[in-house]
């Protein structure tokens, strides 16, 4: 078996230090170049095992990948309190420029988990190259997103008023410029109003987008959510080249204990072992 050389190192440097993991493609040239774009707070550190194991894997298949750490998590310079949603899009360009410095040639991938996904799609738009996108369990928009992680305050709230109440005086707050804090997190307006506005909307510059959603049974694209297809019909429409599915697998990014989805890990593998990956 090849082993995979991982490289952690520091891109950029100060206050504009991001912590990112290098995997060399086990092959003369990669034939793909993958950046990691993490989800929200604390779904990032349950999914950190997958997108380790994932980024493994890709290397083995040919891929380059870059796992990144966003301004304010995990290991990158900042507090998250200080984060901002234009800046985490900065972050993902930084991280796309560097990949591209490393082979010229290769083909570009964003990868991105829940509202990673998002991010993925923000920073495509302005990339100036069709740029190939991998979403795990994209959100149809930022403000749902954005909803459900607010919606952990009220959970924690519970006795001290009703859900809608309490949820107007988070808005309420944010829309004036205050932070708040939710599961230990402290999300600024900044980050918060980026995220409410962002959504999926295709690029202008079409390449292939890949959806991949877990669930308690596989399932073909015409199975997923109504939102989900509306979406993908939206982004056929623009000239995209889209395929999705559903496979066997637990919500990784917000179970309990840290699990697996061996499922989706091969899925993956799948897309980029199709014929045209380089396309």
């Amino acid at each position: 078996m090849l082993r995979v050389k991982a490289r952690p190192f520091f891109l950029g440097s100060g206050a504009g230090q991001r912590w990112a993991c290098f995997h060399e493609a086990q092959s003369a040239a990669p034939h793909a170049l993958v950046l990691y774009l993490h989800p929200l707070a604390e779904e990032m550190n349950k999914a950190r095992r997958m997108a380790a194991l994932q980024s493994r894997a890709l290397a083995e298949a040919g891929c380059a990948v870059l796992q990144l750490d966003l301004h304010g998590c995990g290991d990158s310079a900042g507090d998250f309190a200080d984060a901002s949603w234009r800046g985490w899009t900065g972050d993902a360009l930084a991280g796309a420029r560097w990949l591209r410095g490393q082979h010229p040639g290769a083909p570009l991938w964003l990868w991105g988990l829940r509202t990673g996904g998002l991010l993925a799609a923000a920073a495509a738009r302005e990339i100036d190259e069709p740029c190939n996108l991998l979403l795990w369990q994209p959100p149809p928009s930022g403000e749902l997103a954005l909803r459900q992680f607010l919606r952990l305050r009220l959970a924690a709230a519970l006795g001290e008023g009703s859900s809608a109440e309490l949820m107007k005086a988070l808005r309420r707050q944010l829309a004036e410029g205050q932070a708040v804090e939710v599961a230990g997190y402290g999300l600024s307006p900044a980050l918060a109003d980026g995220l409410q506005q962002a959504t999926l909307a295709p690029p202008p510059r079409a390449a292939r987008l890949a959806w991949l959603e877990t669930g308690a049974q596989a399932a073909p694209e015409a199975a997923l959510a109504p939102a989900a297809l509306e979406l993908l019909s939206r982004w056929r429409q623009a000239g995209w080249q889209v395929q999705a599915r559903r496979v066997p697998g637990p919500a990784f990014w917000q179970t309990a204990e840290v699990e697996t989805a061996p499922a989706l890990l091969q899925a993956t593998l799948d897309v980029f072992s199709r014929e045209g990956v380089s396309a």
